[in-house]
């Protein structure tokens, strides 16, 4: 299971998302990190809705990103790169360059899906399990249940207790 930090986001939103600082202190914490990425005026941004800091290209590079590009100059400059990146606004699904399949929030999700924003949609605790990963703004609390946590007649739960 993969479990990726929606914006550095660990235990909830933060006036801190998306900045540089924040996504590498949830990248040391062990956490993969989802993040905002625009390509303007020659530089690399981190932002969601707008440019908002400034990175150097190297930044890009830290193991562990799964970078969103916001605008059409940033997914052309990283199409030329062989780091995992994607572009999505409301599509059900996107395919990351590194070949995941990215669910929208409330899209179904299947074993090769990464389950986007959970704590927005439905789902049960089986089909967040069965997922590739889980990119979240509470990521930590979904660790803690997937990796710790049992439920009662839970199929995939139940197929866990045997392997171990």
């Amino acid at each position: 299971m993969k479990y990726i930090a929606h914006r550095g986001n660990l235990t909830g939103p933060s006036p801190l998302e998306n900045s540089p600082d924040y996504i590498v202190k949830a990248l040391e914490k062990g956490f993969e990190c989802e993040c905002d990425v625009w390509f303007e005026n020659g530089k690399w941004w981190l932002g969601h809705d707008t440019p908002q800091y400034e990175i150097d290209n190297d930044f890009l590079w830290k193991e562990g990103l799964w970078i969103h590009a916001k605008n059409l100059k940033a997914l052309e400059k990283l199409k030329s790169t062989k780091l995992n990146y994607f572009w999505h606004e409301n599509d059900n699904y996107t395919l990351t360059s590194h070949g995941y399949i990215w669910a929208y929030p409330g899209s179904p999700i299947s074993d090769e899906t990464i389950c986007v924003m959970p704590e927005r949609a439905s789902y049960t605790h089986d089909q967040i399990r069965r997922a590739t990963g889980v990119c979240s703004d509470y990521v930590e609390k979904y660790m803690t249940q997937i990796s710790s946590f049992r439920l009662p007649n839970c199929e995939c739960c139940s197929l866990i207790d045997k392997l171990e």
